[in-house]
């Protein structure tokens, strides 16, 4: 007897296709986005951005010194703002509370703004996200440990090196990057074809409500200059004279 089968074309078994194996996830960071987080106390508005100046229509400059590898020009630019009854905001890095913590509390005495600079002042975008939250909590901590005020919410990025992430990722740590409207370039010193009078005229020739002034507390490490200091006494007598007050960076926050 013929098998069921029989005459019946031998048809190939079927295998169902197997799915197509997936694309693998894209590496994320570890930093979410943006705050608005719970008890940071800070408004949505200044999340997201690399602050250029403060926005206002008000004549105001804000005063910025941002620490170096030395500090002698701490003295006399805190002499300086104390004569003239001028607030600044002081930018110092991890190394710089480490180096001259008695600077770091005579800067607290003079009753000025601190705000974070980073540890150890490298390239932000050359870092990775944990070196990244290490650089920026690291330096809070050593500030505070010398005897510095709470350095939050103002973070200035090392050499303005920053993108996109780097701006996120600093505010998902509570802080608000602050760029400047004008470098003076006392940094580059007298060896750098810099005087006190060319760092005052960059402060004038930029000036507009709301200019943030970058300035350093350092001396240039070969000729020794402190031009920011030199100059600073004349750059708040001409500021005023252009009928311009002062404030602190606390008036971004509102």
């Amino acid at each position: 007897m013929p098998s069921p089968s029989a005459g019946q074309p031998n048809r190939p078994t079927t295998v169902p296709a197997l799915p197509p194996p997936p694309l693998p996830t894209p590496r994320r960071s570890t930093i979410g986005p943006p705050p608005p987080t719970p008890g940071t106390g800070l408004p949505a508005g200044v999340f997201g951005k690399d602050w250029e100046r403060v926005p206002t229509d008000r004549k105001i400059v804000a005063l910025t010194f941002d620490a170096g590898a030395n500090a002698d020009g701490v003295a006399p630019i805190l002499a300086a703002l104390a004569r003239e009854h001028v607030a600044g905001t002081f930018f110092l890095t991890g190394q710089f509370a480490n180096s001259f913590p008695s600077k770091v509390r005579d800067i607290a005495a003079s009753g000025g703004r601190m705000g974070n600079h980073s540890s150890t002042h490298p390239y932000f975008t050359k870092i990775d996200d944990v070196a990244l939250r290490g650089e920026v909590l690291g330096a809070e901590r050593d500030i505070l440990a010398a005897g510095g005020k709470d350095p939050r919410p103002f973070f200035r990025f090392p050499f303005g090196d920053r993108n996109a992430h780097d701006i996120a990722a600093v505010n998902a740590l509570g802080y608000v990057p602050i760029r400047w409207t004008v470098d003076t370039l006392g940094w580059q010193g007298t060896s750098g074809g810099r005087t006190a009078a060319s760092v005052a005229a960059r402060v004038l020739d930029a000036l507009q409500p709301g200019e943030i002034v970058l300035m350093h507390l350092g001396s240039h490490p070969q000729d020794h200059s402190t031009l920011d200091a030199d100059a600073l006494p004349g750059i708040i007598s001409a500021l005023r004279d252009r009928g311009y007050a002062f404030a602190t960076l606390d008036t971004l926050l509102g």
